[in-house]
């Protein structure tokens, strides 16, 4: 069809599509699901071939956070029976990043619960940087730890720290919908604050919380606008004791779209399927491949993932392979490009955002407010009066598989040995 040579031509040339092109990806039917993959794969291989990148999640810190968010199993008020503990020592947490490094995994997430750090925290998590590092050669290292003060990036990447990771989950009109105690001017603030101290922006979003087609790609292109290297798309879990414990707004087919959307806005960053894939995208997550260049391997932060071997099987059965420590995940004009500014997702200064160059114009759980799904500051957004009548659409057209809901009960914080 002709949108989707029109996308793939844009895509090859690092040229975003309008906003109009945007929300028909999102509009396509089931009929022409296999056309959208097909082109969002020819992009995804000009930029990244047919690598898939592993990334490891590690709770420093599990539940009892003041923040609000409607999402989180470790929110204010939660009742979700998740693991509950305080600050990991640098040495357990280096052991369980170690588990992660073992499977496969080429980066490393730090997260913890909480609005944001302290200084004293901040030294803390230097700390488990610095142990991390000194047992995994070449491992990178990614900090979540929701919002953060001035000097705190900075002091991350002294410790060495690669990137920081915080999520914008949905567009700016609908986020009051779902967290009262900070505001979505707070997370821009925090994804500006880690870029401008030279560390790769981690910055994603949610969808399934009965949000519109227009607040996704609101979202998407404000992370584009925000120059993330990576953009991790979340799909909310319904963790029972939280407010969005019955939303189920999601298929895989709505699943899939979303995340060709993503990489035809943002060609040449980093997509990373997020929380939520073994629930929602489930038998079709080796098609999602085609689309995204990176996963999370094993469990989450307060859920379960599938069995991290099943990850391995899966890269290789749909023909992909994972990639080593020694390739360098961003294109070369990014990488190039954010080797020379200290930080960005590498596009061109006078452009700005995801996937962008000079003649293109314009080219973005749980734990800690701008973490990843599973749980937790992840997913997000959605206008609430909408959500009920979506929600009971879709558990008529895809019924709830709260079976797949699994609270995490092995890994950091336990006796049990972790799922990488």
């Amino acid at each position: 069809m002709d949108l989707l040579n029109t996308l793939v031509e844009k895509g090859l040339r690092r040229e975003l599509p309008t906003r109009e092109e945007a929300l028909a990806v999102l509009a396509t039917s089931d009929d022409e699901l296999l056309d959208v993959v097909a082109a969002a794969g020819k992009v995804r291989r000009q930029w990244f071939g047919r690598r898939v990148k592993l990334n490891y999640l590690v709770n420093l810190k599990s539940g009892l956070c003041p923040e609000d968010c409607s999402y989180c199993s470790q929110r204010l008020g939660s009742k979700a029976e998740i693991l509950k503990y305080t600050w990991l020592k640098p040495d357990e947490a280096s052991q369980a990043a170690a588990a992660g490094v073992a499977g496969g995994a080429k980066r490393v997430c730090l997260v913890a619960s909480g609005r944001g750090p302290t200084d004293r925290d901040v030294e803390r998590v230097g700390r488990t940087i610095e142990a991390i590092k000194e047992q995994n050669e070449g491992v990178e290292v990614c900090a979540c730890l929701g919002l953060l003060s001035d000097g705190q990036a900075e002091r991350l990447r002294e410790a060495g720290a690669d990137a920081y990771n915080h999520n914008l989950n949905t567009s700016e009109a609908t986020y009051g919908a779902i967290t009262k105690t900070h505001t979505y001017a707070d997370r821009v603030d925090t994804v500006q604050k880690a870029h401008a101290a030279g560390l790769s922006a981690c910055s994603g979003l949610i969808a399934g919380m009965g949000e519109s087609d227009e607040d996704l790609v609101d979202v998407v292109y404000a992370l584009r606008d925000l120059d993330s290297d990576s953009v991790p798309v979340n799909f909310l879990i319904p963790f029972e004791g939280t407010p969005l414990a019955k939303e189920w707004n999601l298929t895989p087919q709505r699943c899939l779209r979303i995340l060709a959307m993503v990489r035809f806005v943002c060609p040449d960053v980093e997509v990373r399927i997020a929380g939520g894939r073994e629930v929602h995208l489930r038998s079709m997550q080796p098609l999602a491949l085609n689309i995204a260049n990176s996963i999370f391997l094993g469990d989450y932060l307060t859920s379960e993932g599938q069995a991290g071997q099943a990850d391995l099987d899966m890269i290789a059965d749909a023909g992909f392979e994972v990639e080593g420590a020694g390739t360098t995940t961003l294109p070369a004009h990014r990488a190039d490009a954010l080797a020379a500014a200290g930080g960005g997702c590498g596009s061109t200064a006078a452009a700005g955002g995801c996937g962008s160059s000079a003649d293109a114009g314009a080219d973005v759980a749980a734990g800690a407010c701008g973490g990843h799904a599973g749980g937790g500051c992840g997913p997000c957004g959605g206008h609430a009066a909408e959500a009920e009548p979506v929600a009971a659409a879709a558990e008529d057209a895809n019924p709830a598989r709260t079976d797949l809901v699994a609270v995490r009960r092995r890994g950091a914080g336990t006796d049990l040995a972790p799922n990488a």
